[in-house]
């Protein structure tokens, strides 16, 4: 079972060990600090049975001359170990985000769930299988 919480510095080594096995880009300690510090509610972590952080999703959130609210968000890096598939929720209205997942990184729907959230609207549940992902020599992701 895979538990998913806040990231914390206490993490930063087990994030840090899931980017240098599976990414090309490395960050120092002090970047990860950096974003626990500055957007802590945006960076996650992924442990297995044994507390072993086995992915990560480092974000922030990117704001122009102080816009408020901030104008983008960012995933700065995103890391998971041996992950078969993926799969998330987004709303039926996002049809940005709904566009990219389907268009850009090839989710496909797997079905709708009514009311899921809070607000009454319906979600989209989207899948994508990575079986067929390997990475190169240069250590892009291929599909």
């Amino acid at each position: 079972m895979i538990t998913i919480r806040q990231a914390r510095a206490g993490d930063q080594i087990g994030m840090q060990n899931c980017n240098l096995h599976n990414l090309p880009e490395n960050y120092q300690m002090k970047y990860y600090l950096y974003h626990f510090a500055t957007w802590p509610q945006l960076s996650f972590v992924a442990e297995n049975e044994q507390g072993r952080v086995v992915g990560y999703v480092l974000a922030k959130m990117d704001d122009d001359a102080g816009a408020q609210p901030p104008l983008d968000g960012h995933i700065t890096s995103l890391s998971v170990f041996g992950a078969k598939g993926v799969s998330l929720h987004v709303r039926v209205s996002n049809t940005a985000a709904y566009s990219l997942y389907k268009n850009t990184l090839k989710f496909e729907v797997d079905h709708t769930e009514e009311k899921y959230y809070a607000d009454g609207e319906d979600a989209y549940a989207m899948k994508k299988d990575l079986t067929g992902m390997y990475l190169n020599e240069k250590n892009d992701l291929d599909f």
